[in-house]
């Protein structure tokens, strides 16, 4: 090897370490910048808690604790903010061997949770280790995808849990499928409340009418525009449309007629095609201002699905005017930037008993917390 080739391959191999360094730095800097939430003035936004595999169901305890359904570690933790700082402490494991659970509610004396097959209930959610746990309902459909919207009754005599469709657009087999499900409080009783839902992540009772509202995920295949996806008013016996309809009663082109969708009942509010709303929560406290009370909050997690139109990656307020939603608007967003490169998705949206929201991140492996500061403030916060 003569001189000349010796100082040819030390320029390449400078140039290929500075290049390197150069791709190194920035993906740093996309991280650093692209890692960064928005919400209105007054607002600030911050990590709670960070780490965690897979974040979904969330559900505060009558002592302040918020159990966390962990759906990729098939964890339940539980999560304290002992000293006021307004950051968890380590999480407690509670049980650690669910099958992609995604769905907690409490009840006035205790803990069930949603995995893929089953629902449970806790016997000493307060625990300090492992506890134990009752099958509360058991042999539920587990293919399909992953997700349950679980929720106990405020009289606690009863729960509802929605059970996916199996497929996008397609007649199912089981009629569990594609529904909203009521059991007795211990699993028994089981009806099906409501049919025609292909995909309910969310469900919440509003707080003066006491009527069931659910997110719903619309079918894909239609493009980047179609179907929207849907808030309903859950009534008892009532179809709300899919597989035979989307949207406003609109026929699906596979199964669809006139006729057919004539006799559903179609959603009360429109999201987006493909954004993917998720948990919905009510804002009943006294943190944030007047203005934001009885309104709802939904996260929309997104989905890849609308191609170069990608929509979700935030949280919504939804207004509420007379009982019904009249619209919504961007409350937390960021997760989506410019480049088009999500980096966390949130899918659970919930208001704690210190009135703040807190927002399960299963994308980035957060727990967000918004807080009220008072005009003037402005957080743009990145879990940093």
């Amino acid at each position: 090897m003569d001189q000349k080739d010796r100082q040819w391959r030390q320029v390449i191999g400078l140039v290929s370490g500075v290049a390197v360094a150069v791709h190194a730095w920035a993906e740093a800097v996309h991280a650093q910048s692209a890692e960064r939430l928005n919400v209105p003035d007054g607002f600030v936004v911050e990590a709670y808690a960070e780490g965690l595999a897979g974040p979904w169901g969330m559900a505060f305890g009558p002592g302040g604790e918020l159990y966390v359904a962990l759906s990729h570690a098939g964890l339940l933790v539980r999560l304290t903010d002992a000293d006021g700082d307004g950051r968890a402490e380590q999480p407690v494991t509670l049980i650690d061997d669910l099958d992609r659970p995604s769905a907690v509610s409490w009840n006035g004396d205790g803990l069930w949770l949603a995995e893929m097959g089953r629902v449970i209930s806790l016997h000493d959610p307060e625990a300090d280790s492992a506890v134990k746990y009752t099958v509360v309902v058991d042999s539920l459909p587990t293919d399909g995808p992953a997700g349950r919207a679980l929720l106990i009754e405020p009289a606690g005599r009863a729960f509802y849990l929605s059970i996916p469709a199996s497929c996008d657009v397609c007649r199912e087999d089981d009629p569990r499928r594609a529904t909203v499900l009521r059991f007795g409080i211990r699993g028994g009783e089981q009806e099906t409340w409501a049919r025609g839902l292909r995909f309910t992540a969310g469900l919440a009772f509003h707080p003066e009418t006491g009527e069931l509202w659910a997110t719903d995920l619309g079918r894909l295949g239609l493009g980047d525009r179609l179907p929207p996806d849907e808030l309903n008013v859950i009534r008892r016996g009532r179809h709300y449309g899919w597989p035979y309809c989307y949207g406003q009663r609109v026929p699906n082109p596979e199964y669809g007629s006139l006729q057919r969708c004539d006799v559903t009942t179609p959603p009360v509010l429109s999201f987006p095609a493909h954004s993917a709303p998720g948990g919905i929560a009510f804002y009943t406290a006294d943190m944030f201002p007047a203005e934001y009370h009885g309104d709802a909050f939904v996260a929309l997690s997104g989905s890849a699905d609308g191609g170069p139109a990608l929509s979700g990656f935030k949280v919504v307020r939804v207004r509420v005017a007379a009982g019904r939603p009249v619209g919504f608007e961007d409350f937390v967003t960021g997760w989506l930037p410019r480049d088009g490169r999500a980096w966390g998705r949130p899918v659970v949206a919930l208001v704690g008993p210190d009135g703040a929201l807190y927002v399960s991140d299963v994308g980035s492996g957060r727990i967000w917390r918004v807080s009220y500061r008072g005009v003037g403030e402005r957080s743009v916060g990145g879990g940093r």
